[in-house]
């Protein structure tokens, strides 16, 4: 090795450790500035897919408070995650995202990318799976991302961590879930008798 190269790697190597250090600094004051909020940061992280660094991103964007939007739908339109309403002569000509939430939108997608390929619960896989069917997988990683931000204004409003009402559907057992499907095969069957729709002779070839 040359004496050049020596002092080529001494002023990288200088550099480098100049660049350890910025980050070091940055990350002490970014732990500063959001200790109030270590409480909202934990109540995200209940959340799948989120971690400590996207819910700074996402208090950092939002807030805690709440009552600045009226309804979580003010919230998901505000961050651009709700269809344009262009519509001309009764005729939807677009339902394209809007182009707001520049920088919220790309987190909570990446949030949701995260939150359907997380092992720790598969609530938002199915549900993308499910919607990536009929809508697409763009369609419904935007959809994800959208229930996701929709979670977290309930839970800053509320206080409480993630727990949504039809989780019961998604962790059911395959046995209690069978039971549920024959139930309401059954119920289906007796309403459609009832309104004289199917005869029990029909409804009992179908």
């Amino acid at each position: 090795m040359t004496k050049e190269q020596k002092e080529r790697i001494l002023i990288i190597r200088s550099h480098l450790e100049f660049i350890e250090k910025s980050i070091a600094d940055l990350d002490r004051k970014l732990d500063e500035i959001v200790a109030p909020y270590e409480g909202a940061i934990k109540l995200l992280c209940t959340i799948p897919g989120v971690d400590r660094t996207s819910a700074i991103t996402i208090i950092s964007e939002i807030g805690t408070d709440m009552s600045h939007f009226a309804n979580s739908k003010r919230l998901c339109c505000w961050a651009g995650l709700t269809p344009s309403n262009n519509e001309s002569a009764g005729k939807k000509k677009s339902v394209r995202i809007t182009r707001a939430g520049v920088y919220l939108k790309p987190a909570l997608v990446q949030v949701a990318h995260a939150a359907v390929k997380s092992n720790q619960s598969p609530y938002y896989r199915i549900k993308y799976e499910r919607l990536s069917k009929r809508r697409g997988k763009k369609r419904a990683i935007i959809a994800i991302a959208r229930m996701i931000l929709t979670a977290i204004y309930h839970m800053f409003t509320t206080g409480e961590e993630f727990n949504p009402s039809d989780l019961y559907k998604i962790d059911l057992p395959q046995e209690i879930s069978a039971k549920q499907k024959d139930k309401a095969v059954a119920q289906a069957k007796k309403l459609l008798l009832s309104l004289g729709i199917r005869k029990s002779e029909d409804i009992a070839v179908v």
